[in-house]
């Protein structure tokens, strides 16, 4: 069993706040504007669908629920990482984050079918503007998935080195912060676009 470890110090700033955690709240913040801009767009144009398929011919509400279901899972799996390393447990710290990773892959699979499904029935970025808006926003949060994933196995290397510790854990946190922001705007996406009827 592994003996208890003091907290962390983290060296002292003008604002009381961790320089990395205040970054990437700066960050975070600015990418709610992007978001906020997209949503708009998919908003304004749901509609404008042209000769092309509409949401109601193409969205499997059932599917995608359990996407979401998965990623909103591996926020569970985050806050466990973190727990983890704050208590000096490394081994089991990694099998959260890979599972943390494991999850998002299999959002982003999910998402990757679901694309390809539209493309087969005629939906397309070139389609209609409904289309555009779609793929724009969902592809946008995609890739900010994909960056997480990235993020997370760059951890768990980093921890098989023997850089991560109860006396370093920002990045865990920092990345933790990420990843919950993530998964947050998905359930304002998936409210916005599967639930919200489009009329």
């Amino acid at each position: 069993m592994s003996a208890a470890h003091p907290p962390a110090e983290h060296p002292h700033t003008s604002t009381g706040l961790d320089n990395a955690k205040l970054a990437m709240w700066a960050f975070l913040g600015s990418e709610c504007l992007f978001f906020g801009s997209f949503i708009s767009t998919y908003l304004l144009y749901r509609n404008v669908t042209g000769d092309g398929p509409t949401s109601a011919d193409l969205y499997d509400i059932p599917y995608t629920s359990i996407s979401s279901f998965v990623l909103l899972m591996s926020s569970l799996t985050m806050v466990l990482a973190l727990s983890s390393v704050q208590n000096g447990d490394r081994r089991a710290m990694r099998i959260w984050l890979m599972a943390t990773a494991f999850l998002g892959l299999t959002f982003i699979g999910g998402q990757v079918f679901e694309f390809t499904t539209f493309v087969e029935e005629g939906l397309t970025l070139s389609t209609s503007a409904f289309g555009s808006s779609f793929f724009v926003l969902t592809g946008f949060h995609g890739a900010h998935v994909t960056i997480g994933i990235l993020m997370l196995l760059g951890l768990t290397v980093m921890s098989s080195f023997g850089r991560l510790g109860p006396d370093d854990s920002r990045p865990v946190e920092v990345v933790g912060l990420y990843w919950h922001f993530v998964d947050i705007v998905w359930i304002v996406i998936f409210t916005v676009i599967y639930l919200i009827p489009s009329g």
